[in-house]
């Protein structure tokens, strides 16, 4: 028997400390989540992310480090035989003023600031999990330039 998979990639965009967010349409109610979308066969997850972006933003993107996948079991909810696996990296803008909402299917894009974020700003459980993280990733590193001075902007 087949088991089929469906493979999710996304992106955590920071842009002048903000993070991009996206309102979609899902299963009757709107959810906020991240830019990104499904694996296509043939595609590497680094090549699914430049294209979703390309589709659904006209954005040109960087893909950088791995940030996340998630390691535990996800059911979809559309097809209970489906088991879900989601990837995350970030990424960068080579161009903020390409950016155009393309897809159709997108209600909303929200830019949260970095310090107002949460992860009740997001609504899918992994979403969270992925929030949580880089806020805690932001925290240490900006612990990080207070405690070692190199790090400071003026100090170019």
């Amino acid at each position: 028997m087949s088991k089929p998979f469906n493979v999710r990639i996304y992106g955590l965009l920071i842009h002048n400390h903000r993070l991009m967010i996206l309102e979609e349409p899902f299963m009757g109610e709107i959810v906020k989540k991240f830019p990104g979308g499904g694996l296509e066969f043939g595609e590497g997850t680094r090549d699914c992310l430049k294209r979703e972006f390309k589709e659904e933003l006209n954005l040109d993107i960087r893909v950088g480090e791995h940030f996340y996948t998630q390691d535990f079991f996800l059911q979809s909810g559309l097809d209970p035989k489906e088991q879900i696996l989601m990837i995350y990296y970030r990424v960068e803008l080579t161009d903020i003023s390409q950016l155009h909402v393309e897809e159709a299917a997108i209600k909303e894009l929200i830019w949260i600031d970095l310090d107002m974020l949460s992860e009740d700003d997001l609504s899918l459980p992994t979403d969270k999990i992925v929030t949580r993280m880089l806020l805690s990733k932001i925290e240490i590193e900006k612990i990080g330039r207070e405690d070692n001075p190199k790090f400071h902007d003026d100090d170019d």
